[in-house]
């Protein structure tokens, strides 16, 4: 017995992977489960409607017309009234005239702004202000032009 030397087993410094993919699972599990309940934002009610109304039902007058005023990406104001071509290039005390007398003509005619995508908000709200301040009830945003 004196030749028998035990053999030396070799350390190894391994990490046993399987806890941290069990752990790693589960953390997943309750992040999927909790991040529906942890939505960022404002609390914002919408209007809801049951039927949709177009621009001349809106109007309420078969003689009544569409007033879209356009602000482009450049702040420069338009006016088109029933789809006819957009007279650009007037300022903002032309289209309150325009938009005044039109209504004198047809008093149920609904008022829309809208703006290109490039549009500053700030712009358009500017717009939306000036015509409600000279005393134009129905002014709204258009969202969506429709042919």
């Amino acid at each position: 017995m004196a030749g028998y030397q035990p053999k030396k087993r070799k350390m190894t410094a391994e990490i046993n992977v399987v806890p941290y993919i069990d752990v790693m699972l589960v953390l997943l599990i309750i992040f999927m489960v909790t991040s529906p309940f942890v939505t960022q934002g404002v609390e914002v009610e919408l209007p809801k409607t049951t039927t949709a109304q177009s621009a001349s039902e809106l109007a309420g007058d078969s003689d009544a017309s569409f007033i879209i005023v356009e602000v482009d990406k450049d702040g420069n104001l338009g006016v088109s009234v029933d789809n006819e071509d957009v007279v650009r290039g007037l300022s903002l005390r032309d289209i309150i005239i325009r938009v005044k007398a039109e209504l004198s003509l047809k008093p149920n005619s609904p008022v829309a702004v809208g703006g290109d995508a490039a549009t500053p908000y700030a712009d358009v709200v500017l717009v939306l202000d000036e015509l409600s301040r000279a005393g134009i009830p129905k002014v709204g945003l258009l969202t969506e032009i429709k042919n």
